[in-house]
């Protein structure tokens, strides 16, 4: 769900999937911005605009891309750490460690589940509303906030801010049909993204040539901000959403198909009740929570899940203390600017090589994982051990893309045999348990209350627990590649036919297999 959090926006049914391969729009239809005429028709979902006015939903795809890309401009954010220990400031490298970033884990594990409900519940608008009031309180907080609690203040809303990014990345699948899902959630995807360049290119160039003071950048960061919330206002009001508003629909249906069975109930008032039990039985929410036990039976699934909930778990602690680590190799440098936009550049280049990767996932998944989390850990020590600032440079911006290289594949990985609203819950869960491993590190080795180990320290164990990873990840993949080649021998001595059948990145199962108990979980 978090700055990474566009996984849910991935998650499209095996159905949806084989639409695109199968009904592509024309081009010429698209050409002439006619969004109707390049959308074969899917009777099993319900409209997404009343007057399915081509150009009115093209357009309100553009302005959300729009908000998603100003609402990501903040020049000052990568430079928040050194504005705390600035004379402006004048806090501790202490109290920014161990006092007041560890707020911004607790804020998030705590706002999380009740953003990912309300989201969905409230159809998407007042969450972003809610986000974008939350980052001007942000930056008010940062621009007159002068007090430890001001900045702990601060820290808390940013840690709504981040549970709130769900908000964005589901918002724009229930505005278009879902032959489109993949192409819109590529333009979100990459508003987002050249927001936080720009964002970070502006930041750098007023701090290095502007000669532009902490107050002002914040000042600055107010306004994008400030008009961030007046463009989340203008944001089109969804009809349906994932869950909750699709199934009242669903339900309302229901009940206008079976008035004669409604009747029979009124005459028969203990049949009612037993209907009424039996109508949340047959939740499906009821139903993908249950199945949400079966995803661990599933090697790949399984695998992939416990790599996003525990690699994501360093990546963002990294994340969070950077800053602090950089200040104290050379608080004299400031160019967090640079190296933050020049991550985001490459990030986003080997998230798009991901996608044309051509690997037997089934086969290799835990030693390319073992193999890219080892050199994670390689460049987190690093980054902990060296005294020259530019390698802690090179190091953070090679640790991130190596990140988010595993990201897109992890999203298909596990979202591929899903529906998607199965692939929402579980991508949700993952992240919840993340954010819970995250609070409990944070709570031992970074509060004031724990150890309250400085930035090096933290970075030592970060260090540590990324090894300890990839002796899992290598030895898993030890027992998956002898028991794959046995099997591949077993099958060459009892078959005299061709070579065997490759292994798919994911087995597509029949929609019959996805619910064990027999209920469909497509709504």
């Amino acid at each position: 769900m978090a700055a990474d959090d566009t996984t849910a926006s991935e998650c499209r049914s095996d159905g949806e999937k084989d639409m695109d391969l199968k009904t592509p729009p024309p081009e010429d239809a698209e050409a002439h911005g006619d969004v109707e005429t390049a959308v074969a028709p899917n009777p099993s979902e319900e409209p997404t605009e009343d007057s399915r006015d081509g150009i009115k939903l093209k357009c309100s795809v553009i302005f959300l891309c729009f908000y998603g890309f100003m609402s990501s401009i903040r020049p000052g954010e990568a430079f928040i750490t050194p504005n705390l220990l600035s004379s402006e400031k004048n806090f501790t490298k202490q109290q920014v460690t161990n006092e007041i970033t560890p707020v911004l884990t607790y804020s998030y594990m705590v706002m999380l589940v009740p953003a990912f409900l309300l989201t969905d519940l409230l159809r998407y608008k007042p969450i972003l509303i809610i986000q974008a009031i939350s980052q001007v309180v942000i930056w008010l907080l940062m621009l007159l906030g002068t007090t430890l609690l001001h900045m702990q203040l601060m820290e808390f809303f940013y840690g709504i801010t981040m549970a709130c990014r769900v908000a964005y990345s589901s918002y724009i699948f229930s505005l278009v049909n879902p032959v489109l899902y993949q192409r819109v959630a590529g333009y979100s995807r990459s508003s987002v993204l050249l927001g936080v360049f720009t964002s970070s290119v502006l930041g750098q160039l007023c701090i290095s040539l502007g000669n532009v003071t902490y107050y002002t950048l914040d000042a600055t960061c107010l306004g994008f901000v400030s008009f961030g919330l007046a463009l989340s206002f203008c944001l089109p009001w969804p009809k349906r959403s994932l869950f909750f508003n699709r199934m009242k629909n669903q339900e309302q249906k229901e009940l206008t198909g079976k008035a004669a069975q409604s009747e029979l109930e009124k005459i028969n008032p203990k049949q009612g009740g037993l209907s009424s039990t039996s109508r949340w039985r047959d939740s499906v929410f009821l139903h993908m929570l249950l199945e949400v036990r079966n995803v661990v039976r599933r090697p790949n699934l399984r695998l992939w899940s416990l790599w996003w909930i525990f690699n994501s778990t360093g990546y963002y602690l990294v994340l969070f203390y950077v800053h602090i680590l950089w200040n104290q190799v050379d608080s004299t440098a400031s160019y967090n600017g640079a190296v933050e936009a020049a991550a985001t550049l490459l990030s986003a280049a080997t998230s798009f090589v991901a996608g044309f990767s051509k690997i037997r996932w089934n086969v290799w998944s835990e030693l390319v994982i073992g193999l890219i989390t080892a050199v994670q850990a390689g460049l987190l020590l690093v980054m902990g051990t060296t005294n020259y600032i530019w390698v802690c440079y090179v190091s953070y911006i090679l640790f991130r893309a190596f990140y988010q290289f595993l990201v897109p594949i992890a999203t298909f990985q596990i979202a591929s045999s899903l529906t998607k609203e199965l692939c929402a819950l579980v991508f949700g869960i993952n992240t919840f348990l993340g954010t819970i491993l995250k609070t409990i590190i944070n709570l031992i080795f970074s509060d004031k209350r724990g150890l309250g180990l400085d930035v090096h320290s933290q970075f030592y164990v970060y260090f540590i627990y990324l090894s300890l990873l990839t002796v899992v990840y290598l030895i898993s993949s030890a027992v998956v590649l002898i028991r794959h080649f046995r099997n591949q021998n077993r099958e060459r001595g009892d078959s005299a036919g061709g070579p065997p059948t490759e292994l798919s990145p994911v087995p597509v199962t029949s929609e019959a297999e996805l619910l064990s108990n027999g209920k469909s979980g497509r709504i």
